[in-house]
């Protein structure tokens, strides 16, 4: 399987479709600590998945637009927002990332865990800090590479993780101007597949865009 493959409909419809759920639910912790001060707008869930984020963020208000390469794990977060009662404020939309334009505009532009191809990860980052509308928030959250357990390459090449410092660089000229409120390492415990424990670092990178 070549790196591209796993970031097709395909591969992803498949995966979506094997099981009644691949992800937990529930919202990525980053994101609850990041967001939870910010007033509601507009969001746009970069690889939304099963919706776990967009779902936290409707129900906070937020009025959200979820894009993924899978329509399987588009149709779940759909069904989840009609089932919570935030429907209204969830618009799913089947994008892919590597191809296709992003919309823009919005008042805070989330992605997390894309761990993309290194030489491509640039442009595409630039891609998503794009969505950003003025005065917006850019927040990304990826592994970061210090502490991934060994076998991690066997799902992920090595390039692509970063630390935020090393996504400031590669975004360059698309953060001119912007404020960067979060650039660290961030430890946390996490479970491995067989269920024993781990700990982990995130890379988080907020910025907020100019007016």
């Amino acid at each position: 399987m070549t790196t591209h493959e796993q970031y097709t409909a395909a591969f992803w419809d498949d995966r979506y479709g094997a099981t009644e759920r691949v992800w937990s639910g529930e919202p990525n912790a980053v994101l609850v600590q990041e967001v939870a001060g910010l007033a509601p707008g507009t969001a746009l869930d970069v690889g939304s998945g099963e919706g776990g984020d967009a779902i936290w963020l409707a129900g906070r208000g937020w009025r959200v637009t979820a894009i993924d390469v899978s329509r399987v794990a588009l149709d779940r977060v759909a069904a989840r927002a009609q089932d919570e009662g935030v429907a209204e404020r969830v618009t799913t939309s089947v994008v892919d990332l590597l191809a296709d334009p992003l919309p823009g505009g919005f008042d805070l532009v989330t992605a997390h865990f894309m761990q993309l191809p290194g030489a491509e990860r640039p442009r595409l980052y630039r891609a998503i800090a794009g969505a950003v509308g003025p005065g917006g928030t850019l927040l990304l959250v990826g592994h970061d590479p210090e502490g991934m357990p060994p076998g991690a390459e066997h799902h992920h090449p090595a390039d692509m993780f970063a630390t935020a410092e090393e996504l400031i660089v590669e975004l360059d000229d698309a953060l001119a101007g912007w404020t960067i409120e979060v650039a660290e390492r961030r430890g946390r415990d996490a479970v491995q597949p067989d269920g024993r424990p781990r700990f982990l670092y995130d890379a988080v990178l907020r910025a907020r865009r100019p007016m």
